[in-house]
């Protein structure tokens, strides 16, 4: 028999879900002579990373963060010192945390790489235990959530998404007291579907009316129907638990990832539009009714395209519409001011850039909405 170690994929899939971290820190001492292993998880804001395997440890620092905002792994040698590795943990495009991997030697490119393929097999482990053990989720809270931000979060698609023609990430405010905007996405084969919810209400009542409008969504999506459909039904779902008394405005979109042209429904207040270079302009639609508004609602598509290297960004109205302390809205000037910011930024970071520059719009006043920016960089 063989003494080679098991490949640490083939340890994590047969590893008990809260083990993770544990069991790919043992395969790194055993295999590769780390001296100390720690995974970091992103907290629900993406401002801090937490340790996992020892929570009292050292949280992530600047280097850890340019890892984690890069998605590049990180080398820090110095003379008399460990030299620490960290390497990006991310599934799909969807950024997780940072594992750090510290050595008693130099590291070479060869060994990096290597580390690199076990931070992946980690990432996606680690997705997949997600919906069967609460450790994580608990590392990345720094407080309580309220139940409607529970019911939000259990309901989000991820954070972000990527694929080899785009770049998606996203961004949802207050992370541990929201009120009932949204954001979902799914890609299947050559098209991309990304919608943006405004919820009417707050508490778990948004909550509960998102959660109503998503479903809908979904279960008419996963059933082959395209994006009429899909508003048609939810509207139908929610006109048939609230009578018009409460209503989603939703903007729900098509991407064909072969040619970039989008197909639209508008049924509401997100806002889209279109950066590139600096210069920004609106996507302009008809707005129609938003749904459960009316008995047997009825909607239609419009279009627009992206060009290469074009970047689509929606808001919903906890952005463009802010209007904390009497002042403008936010999306007046300040919002396009925040989005020329990002030009040279991923959309991993673009979305929290527009997110800071609204919470300092509010110049320490609490916002009166939850806000979402959606971000997609079309790179065909």
């Amino acid at each position: 028999m063989s003494d080679r170690p098991l490949p640490v994929g083939s340890l994590l899939r047969t590893a008990p879900p809260d083990r993770l971290p544990e069991v790919a820190a043992a395969h790194l001492r055993e295999t590769s002579g780390a001296e100390r292993v720690e995974v970091l998880l992103a907290d629900l804001t993406m401002s801090t990373l937490r340790p996992v395997l020892d929570p009292a440890g050292d949280p992530g620092g600047p280097l850890e963060q340019r890892c984690f905002g890069s998605q590049r792994p990180v080398v820090e040698s110095a003379p008399g010192r460990l030299t620490r590795v960290l390497l990006p943990l991310s599934a799909w495009g969807d950024r997780t945390g940072v594992l750090r991997i510290e050595f008693g030697r130099p590291v070479d490119q060869e060994l990096t790489e290597q580390l690199a393929d076990i931070a992946d097999e980690l990432s996606v482990a680690m997705r997949a235990a997600d919906k069967d053990t609460d450790r994580y989720r608990r590392i990345q809270r720094r407080q309580r959530l309220t139940m409607a931000a529970e019911l939000q979060w259990d309901l989000l698609p991820g954070r972000s998404l990527s694929g080899d023609r785009f770049q998606l990430a996203a961004a949802l405010e207050p992370a541990y007291a929201m009120y009932g905007d949204h954001y979902d996405w799914v890609v299947t084969g050559d098209q991309l579907t990304v919608t943006v919810l405004n919820g009417h209400g707050d508490g778990i009542e948004a909550a509960l009316l998102t959660t109503v409008a998503v479903n809908a969504m979904r279960n008419a999506r996963r059933s082959g129907a395209g994006i009429v459909e899909q508003a048609e039904l939810a509207s139908d779902a929610v006109y048939a638990k609230y009578a018009g008394n409460a209503h989603v405005a939703t903007l729900l979109l098509e991407v064909d990832l072969e040619s970039g042209e989008v197909a639209a429904v508008d049924a509401g207040s997100p806002r889209a539009m279109i950066a590139r270079n600096g210069e920004i302009r609106t996507v302009t639609l008809d707005q129609q009714l938003p749904l459960g508004m009316f008995d047997d609602g009825r909607y239609e598509i419009q279009r627009f395209r992206l060009g290469a290297g074009e970047r689509l960004l929606v808001v919903s109205d906890g952005v463009h519409a802010a209007t904390p302390g009497g002042r403008p809205p936010y999306g007046t000037s300040a919002l396009l001011t925040a989005v020329r910011r990002t030009r040279l930024q991923p959309p991993t970071e673009a979305v929290g850039t527009v997110i800071r520059g609204l919470r300092e719009y509010h110049d320490g006043t609490d916002p009166e909405d939850d806000a979402v920016v959606v971000c997609l960089d079309w790179q065909r």
